[in-house]
């Protein structure tokens, strides 16, 4: 199979075979986006309308998937990331393993490289996955556990930034004031400051929290009433 190093806008004259079809040179860019989307949607990687603009949405389902698939996240359908992407071994991007070498028992578990989090019961079973954003230079890897530290409380239910924003659901689990929250949302409208499919990539960065999306906060505040384990892996 050849296809194009990136997809861009420019066309191209070149005649490229994908999915053992030839196709036509004047709508190479095009198809193969299109191609790209309705893949990354049916394997739950959320790139949104399939219109073969490979826009925001698209190039973020891209990093989801590069990550899900241990390729490196670009966000950039390159050769090896399309061949994956169209191979019948590609892994779905909102169902992954946890971890080797995350401990047992009950427990939530961070990798901060595939941009996302695990909340597994006492019998090992995941209750519940989704996508993240963090700050890796700002909480490193290593195990937590959730609760009260510096004299701050475990989980505020309408936390805020001091300033315009809400923290909502926050539970803290590293000192001094780091915990799991819904992307904040504005005081003034109650509406997020990013989108939720920007969760799951390397696009935007916390102030050092774990970013969720609102009903992952609110799965996050009732798993964690009490102490719980949680492990960060890079």
């Amino acid at each position: 199979m050849r296809i194009l190093t990136k997809l861009g806008l420019a066309t191209a004259t070149i005649t490229v075979v994908a999915l053992g079809m030839t196709l036509p040179a004047d709508a190479i860019t095009v198809s193969q986006v299109k191609a790209a989307q309705t893949r990354l949607n049916r394997l739950g990687c959320t790139a949104g309308p399939v219109d073969g603009k490979a826009g925001a949405m698209t190039q973020a389902a891209t990093v989801r998937f590069q990550a899900a698939n241990v390729l490196s996240q670009t966000g950039s359908l390159s050769s090896t990331t399309y061949s994956r992407l169209m191979a019948s071994t590609a892994k779905r991007c909102d169902v992954r393993a946890v971890p080797r070498r995350s401990g047992t028992g009950r427990r939530i578990v961070i990798s901060q490289t595939q941009n996302w989090v695990w909340l597994i019961d006492a019998r090992g079973k995941i209750v519940r996955q989704g996508g993240i954003i963090d700050n890796p230079t700002y909480l490193k890897a290593g195990n937590y556990t959730s609760g009260a530290k510096c004299g701050r409380a475990a989980r505020i239910r309408k936390n805020t930034d001091g300033a315009s924003l809400y923290l909502n659901n926050f539970v803290r689990f590293a000192p001094c004031g780091v915990g799991f929250h819904q992307i904040p949302t504005y005081k003034s409208n109650g509406k997020q400051i990013h989108a939720d499919w920007l969760l799951g990539t390397n696009y935007k960065a916390s102030h050092g929290c774990i970013r969720v999306s609102a009903s992952m906060s609110a799965a996050i505040w009732s798993f964690a009433a009490g102490a719980t384990h949680v492990v960060v892996m890079r």
